[in-house]
């Protein structure tokens, strides 16, 4: 009896241990984009030489839809603590409602991207309306 006692302290001990490893390298967490400037980052990351010239960032920070100088349209979205993007073209899927627009890519494993854009959704409907590439 006591054994096992101390193998279940043992085990809760190292789960603690875990937790507190895992807070202090600050790892997981809430990965969100909080700004345009922290958007632009990204996108030039996900996309080398993508410039964006306009910047809508979702409300809830887990999505971004840019468009460069050259009227590409790439769209950003969470993929766990990482980011990905997709450079859209004029067969992507787009539904707009009211201030939510969803966007997809026709790629299976990116999927459909639901963003709250607020006023700003039927501007950025329109421009995927026209995309000529």
């Amino acid at each position: 009896m006591i054994a096992e006692l101390l193998k279940l302290a043992g085990s809760i001990a190292a789960i603690m241990f875990i937790a507190w490893l895992a807070r202090f390298w600050k790892l997981g967490g809430d990965v969100r984009i909080r700004s345009e400037a922290q958007a632009r980052e990204i996108g030039q990351e996900t996309l080398c030489g993508f410039d964006p010239v306009e910047i809508a960032i979702d409300k809830a920070g887990m999505a971004a839809l840019m468009r460069d100088a050259t009227g590409r349209h790439l769209l950003v979205r969470r993929h766990g603590v990482q980011w990905v993007g997709r450079l859209l073209d004029r067969h992507n899927d787009s539904r707009l409602d009211q201030n939510f627009l969803t966007v997809g890519t026709g790629e299976k494993t990116f999927g459909s991207v639901t963003l709250n854009l607020g006023a700003q959704a039927p501007h950025w409907a329109a421009g995927l309306r026209n995309l000529t590439v």
